[in-house]
């Protein structure tokens, strides 16, 4: 695919973040099941069922420009994932895997908000309204993903975990 316009911008960018989107949904899952505190493993459950939503609506996005859905890697998230990976490898003890897990979990929303606040000022350019609004829905949901992990990380006891 050759970059010379706002649609081949649009679509490879729409292309990412639904190949980002999968991603999550398995890693969702993972930090659902490493996670001790039941309030932090029902927002990654609860966000992993908004999670297959979003990409419900990713791919009324393709439909809406006669595309069939595509992934491009999205190597933001993959480095992200593959921290995480390198991260368990060290067996830390469970509270800093808790606080571990939201933490990354706070680094893939704010990747996610990024760049759907990216692709829809291109498909407002492109006059397709309907693709910026269930952007927007993504957006939006992704923004309240975040709150709630940073009110879960201030909340977090972290008397639970050794300074030194």
């Amino acid at each position: 695919m050759s970059m010379e316009t706002i649609h081949d911008l649009f679509e490879h960018g729409l292309e990412d973040i639904y190949h980002a989107e999968h991603q999550l949904l398995d890693a969702l899952e993972e930090l659902e099941s490493n996670t001790d505190r039941d309030e932090i493993a029902q927002a990654f459950g609860d966000h992993r069922e908004e999670t297959q939503g979003q990409i419900d609506r990713l791919e009324e996005v393709f439909d809406s420009f006669g595309e069939p859905p595509e992934k491009e890697e999205c190597e933001g998230v993959e480095g992200l994932l593959e921290e995480y990976e390198e991260f368990t490898a060290m067996e830390p003890d469970q509270a800093v895997m808790d606080y571990n897990n939201m933490a990354a979990a706070e680094k893939t929303e704010h990747y996610e908000i990024a760049a759907y606040g990216n692709l829809i000022p291109l498909a407002d350019q492109l006059g397709m309204d309907e693709a910026a609004d269930l952007l927007e829905q993504n957006l939006r949901e992704e923004q309240e993903a975040l709150e709630e992990l940073k009110e879960l990380t201030e909340e977090f006891e972290m008397g639970a975990i050794p300074a030194e």
